[in-house]
């Protein structure tokens, strides 16, 4: 059996250090896992990169390929970007490509690959009136957005939540959209 391919996304959030433990239990769910990075993440996690593509088996990819360059990565079969900072977030809603990350979340939502954000912001930026706009927009658009009840709750500047960041829901929310 052929297992299915999850496109794992991350921006460059605290939660994003604990990436190998969720590529790990995502393939214990029967994931094949390719890993995509913001340029940020891919800076801060650039001594643990070789570890991560052994693990995966795939390429971590924080840059568009070139033009004419064959794709390294198996088609997805569903989509979670986590953490997803504020950035990210409203760059995504806005169509703002200017990353490979942002760029194949936009293009999934055509390609209507099932999606799943858990957003990883404060409570100063959920202020700002463009972060609501940007989530209501994304759902709208199909994407399961984990935030609020049930989901991702804002932290204080520079706190984290105690329970952590909330992986098992992001993973929960993909099988239950791909069974």
């Amino acid at each position: 059996m052929t297992s299915r391919v999850l496109y794992l996304f991350g921006s460059a959030a605290p939660p994003v250090f604990e990436v190998a433990r969720v590529i790990e239990d995502a393939q214990a769910r029967g994931w094949d896992v390719c890993l995509g990075l913001t340029p940020t993440a891919a800076r801060w996690l650039g001594e643990q990169l070789p570890g991560l593509e052994l693990l995966t088996g795939h390429p971590v990819r924080s840059e568009y390929k070139m033009p004419g360059e064959p794709d390294v990565w198996p088609p997805a079969d569903a989509i979670l970007l986590a953490p997803a900072t504020f950035n990210t977030i409203n760059h995504w809603a806005l169509g703002l490509t200017g990353t490979f990350v942002v760029g194949v979340v936009a293009e999934g939502i055509g390609k209507q690959i099932p999606t799943v954000t858990m957003p990883c912001v404060n409570a100063a930026y959920v202020q700002h009136p463009a972060f609501d706009r940007a989530v209501e927009t994304l759902r709208g658009a199909g994407v399961i957005v984990l935030y609020g009840e049930g989901g991702f709750m804002p932290n204080q500047p520079g706190e984290r939540r105690p329970e952590g960041f909330l992986w098992h829901l992001a993973l929960d929310a993909i099988a239950g959209l791909t069974l």
